[in-house]
C-alpha cells in the first residue's frame, strides 16, 4: 500500500488553511489558529483511494525538525503533501531540502500562491526538489495525483488545477474549474487530526472548521477569494453540514464550530436554513459556532436567527472609514452601511469582531486615522488592523506594481500583514509609519477604561475565559512593543 504523509511543517503559527487569508496568528490582535481541514480533507480522500495516511500539524503542536525526521523514518512516506504560505514558502522549502537528507520521496506542495502562477514567480524559488504544486481545490486534486505520482494511473496534464514538471520545464494545467456538488467530499478524518489544538478563543474548547460555502460574488481589490475559490457561491447542503455537526459532536466532542465560507451570511436563506436545522435539532442549546460576514446583506431577521442557534460570535469586514476608500477598494458599502451593520449586530447581542485595513496605495495618513476613528464608532468587542498585502493575482497587486510601491521583485513571498508586508507604504505614508499608527490604533482600542471595565464585568464569573483574555492581552502588549 502507498503511503502519504500529510504535513504542516514546524515554525511560527501561520493560517495554513486560510488562502485568502494566511496571516500570522502569534503577531495578531486576537486571532486563533482554525483547524487544519485541507489535510484532514486529503486524509480522508486518499483512505478512501486505498492509500496509507499520516497527518500531523507540526506547527501547531511546536514541534522540532527532529520531530519531523523521526516520523519520516518511521512511516516512510512514498509521498510528502505540505500546506505552505505566501509568508513561509521560502522557510517550507529548506524544510523540504533537509527533510530529503534522510529519505527519498516524491514531494507536493498546496498553496494559494500557485493558482494560475506566473511563471517568473517560480524561478524565485529553489523547486528542485519538488514534484509538482497544487493551486486549485487541493481536495478534488489530492487523490488523481497521487494515483498518478504513486500509481501510474492517469495523466498529469489531465488533471486541472495544478503545476507539474516535464522535461525539465513546469507546465500548467487549466484553472477555473471549480466543483459544484461539494456534498461529494467525504468529512475532514478528525480521527487523524489533533482536534484540542484547535480552540475557541475564549473558552479554550475545541473548536471545529466547517466549510459550509465556498466563492464570493465580491469584487474586493485586495482579496483572493474570487480568483482561487470563483466569484459564483457554492453551497454544501444544509443536511450534508448538519451531518458533520453531528459527527463532530458525537464521535469527537466537540461543542464549538467555526463555520467557514467567504461569508456566511451573503444568502440569507441558506444562512437561516442553517440555523433553523440547528435549533429544531437535539443539539440546540447543545453547540456554539462563529462565522464570517460582510456589512451587506444583512439583515436584523438573520441576526436573530443565529444568536437563536448559537453565534457567540460575527466577523466582519467594515475595512475602512473612509469613504474614498471604500469605494476604490470596491467593497460595495459606504461608512453608513459599516455603522449600521453594528448597530444591528450589538442588537442582537451578538459579540462582534471588527477587521480593518490601512495602507492603500492612496491613502493619507488622515484617510487612516478616519479608520481609527471608525473603529471607536464601530465599538467592536474584539479588532484586527491589518497593513493592505497586495497579493499576486488581486488588482491591488497590479496597481502597487505599477504605482512602485511594492518593496521587492518576489512577488510578497517572505512577507506578511501585520508586520512587514511586500509595500514600502503608499503614496503618501511611509511602512513605517503606518505600522506606528496600527500599534496606536489597537493599543488605543483595547486599553480604554470603559472597554476594560465591561470585559471584566463580562467575564468575572468566567475564570478560564478571564484568563483567556489576560493571556491574548499579554500577547497583543508584547506584540506592539516590536519595533
Amino acid at each position: 500500500m502507498n503511503k502519504v504523509m500529510l504535513m504542516y511543517p514546524p515554525g511560527k503559527l501561520y493560517q495554513r488553511s486560510e488562502d485568502r487569508a494566511q496571516c500570522n496568528i502569534e503577531y495578531s490582535s486576537a486571532g486563533s489558529i482554525h483547524a487544519c481541514n485541507d489535510l484532514g480533507y486529503c486524509a480522508a480522500i486518499l483512505r478512501q483511494s486505498g492509500y496509507e495516511v499520516f497527518l500531523q500539524d507540526y506547527e501547531m503542536e511546536r514541534s522540532t525538525l527532529s520531530n519531523v525526521v523521526k516520523d519520516i523514518l518511521l512511516f516512510g512516506p512514498d509521498l510528502l503533501f505540505m500546506s505552505t504560505t505566501n509568508a513561509t514558502i521560502k522557510e517550507d522549502l529548506k524544510i523540504i531540502s533537509y527533510l530529503r537528507q534522510f529519505a527519498t520521496f516524491k514531494v507536493v506542495i498546496k498553496g494559494a500562491l500557485f493558482y494560475d502562477v506566473d511563471m517568473a514567480l517560480l524561478n524565485k524559488l529553489q523547486l528542485t526538489l519538488i514534484d509538482c504544486l497544487i493551486g486549485g481545490e487541493v481536495e478534488f486534486i489530492i487523490a488523481p495525483l497521487c494515483d498518478v505520482l504513486l500509481r501510474g494511473n492517469g495523466k498529469l496534464c489531465d488533471i486541472a488545477g495544478i503545476v507539474y514538471r516535464e522535461n525539465g520545464k513546469w507546465c500548467k494545467t487549466a484553472f477555473d474549474c471549480w466543483h459544484k456538488n461539494l456534498d461529494i467530499l467525504p468529512f475532514p478524518a478528525r480521527d487523524l487530526m489533533h482536534n484540542e489544538l484547535y480552540v475557541r478563543p475564549d473558552t479554550g474548547e475545541p473548536m471545529a472548521t466547517i466549510s459550509v460555502a465556498r466563492g464570493c460574488p465580491s469584487q474586493c481589490i485586495y482579496c483572493l477569494t474570487p480568483i482561487i475559490s470563483g466569484k459564483k457561491v457554492r453551497f454544501r447542503s444544509v443536511e450534508n453540514v448538519f451531518a458533520e455537526i453531528e459527527e463532530c459532536y458525537y464521535k469527537f466532542g466537540i461543542k464549538n464550530f467555526f463555520f467557514k465560507a467567504d461569508t456566511f451570511t451573503i444568502n440569507e436563506a441558506f444562512a437561516i436554513a442553517v440555523c433553523d436545522r440547528i435549533i429544531r435539532s437535539d443539539l440546540h442549546g447543545k453547540i456554539a459556532f462563529t462565522a464570517n460576514s460582510r456589512v451587506k446583506p444583512l439583515s436584523m431577521q438573520l441576526l436573530k436567527k443565529m444568536k437563536q442557534a448559537g453565534c457567540f460570535m460575527l466577523a466582519v469586514g467594515f475595512e475602512s472609514g473612509s469613504a474614498s476608500t471604500l469605494k476604490k477598494i470596491k467593497k460595495g458599502t459606504t461608512v453608513a452601511d459599516n455603522l449600521l451593520a453594528a448597530k444591528m449586530i450589538h442588537q442582537a447581542g451578538i459579540p462582534l469582531f471588527g477587521f480593518f485595513m490601512i495602507g492603500f496605495p492612496w491613502e493619507t495618513e488622515k484617510q487612516m486615522r478616519k479608520t481609527i476613528h471608525h473603529i471607536l464608532q464601530i465599538k467592536p468587542d474584539f479588532a484586527e488592523i491589518s497593513m493592505a498585502m497586495p497579493y499576486y493575482g488581486t488588482t491591488l497587486f497590479k496597481m502597487s506594481v505599477k504605482e512602485g510601491l511594492l518593496n521587492d521583485t518576489d512577488f510578497g513571498l517572505g512577507h506578511d500583514y501585520f508586520l512587514m508586508p511586500n509595500t514600502v507604504g503608499t503614496n503618501y505614508v511611509s511602512l513605517k509609519k503606518m505600522k506606528n499608527l496600527r500599534k496606536f490604533a489597537l493599543l488605543k482600542f483595547y486599553t480604554r477604561p470603559l472597554f476594560l471595565a465591561k470585559k471584566a464585568v463580562d467575564v468575572c464569573h468566567k475564570p478560564v475565559v478571564l484568563k483567556n483574555y489576560v493571556r491574548y492581552g499579554v500577547r497583543l502588549i508584547k506584540n506592539l512593543t516590536i519595533s
